[in-house]
């Protein structure tokens, strides 16, 4: 729907795949402590098979987040910029599990959670990643519940009802964002660290210049 508005949206999860990529960093380092059993005959990652091994070893679990976190907070931050840079006030960074991790909190201004009623989550993963109801209850138990996530956000938006109404709720959050002057401050300490490098690459380079 943002994206419908004109927003810039920065996706999470697909950052995710295109940082552990046959030609990234964290691709070798996945490699190197999982083993080769967890690639696709292709050399790509399997991804299916890494998340089951994850999901029931929190150590492995903790390894492979601090292999892939650090690479997908650079490449959002980058892509964050770049926007601001372009004009836009503001950036919606869709992150599942960003109250769990708390790495890009520290970064962001407001935080929006959408929201439905316990039943309908279940119903929905179960619909949209063709789940049994025991796997869905799993995958919905390792996580932090929606009403915390809830408490901590700045906005919420209630997903329970008709698309309409979620609509109407979008509309106004992005109304309300427009509106707001915070996205200055950002641009202007880009401007300020870009000017600051551009300062710095001169100095370097003027004694061979003149």
């Amino acid at each position: 729907m943002l994206r419908e508005l004109g927003c810039p949206v920065i996706d999470a999860d697909l950052i995710a795949r295109q940082v552990v990529q046959p030609h990234c960093p964290a691709y070798r380092l996945i490699v190197k402590h999982f083993g080769r059993d967890v690639l696709l005959e292709s050399g790509e990652i399997d991804r299916e098979k890494l998340g089951a091994l994850i999901f029931t070893n929190p150590e492995k679990n903790r390894l492979l987040s601090t292999i892939t976190h650090p690479e997908i907070q650079r490449a959002m931050i980058k892509q964050v910029l770049q926007h601001f840079v372009l004009g836009h006030r503001y950036v919606i960074l869709d992150v599942p599990l960003l109250f769990e991790t708390r790495r890009l909190t520290r970064f962001l201004k407001h935080t929006v959670v959408v929201y439905c009623d316990p039943d309908t989550q279940l119903s929905r993963l179960m619909e949209r990643d063709s789940r049994s109801q025991d796997q869905a209850a799993l995958r919905i138990a390792a996580q932090m519940p929606l009403e915390e996530k809830v408490a901590l956000a700045n906005h919420v938006i209630d997903n329970s009802g008709s698309q309409e109404d979620t609509y109407r709720q979008v509309l106004k959050l992005h109304s309300r964002l427009e509106d707001s002057l915070d996205f200055l401050l950002v641009r202007a300490l880009v401007i300020t660290t870009a000017t600051g490098i551009g300062g710095l690459i001169f100095l370097l380079v003027k004694p061979f210049i003149f």
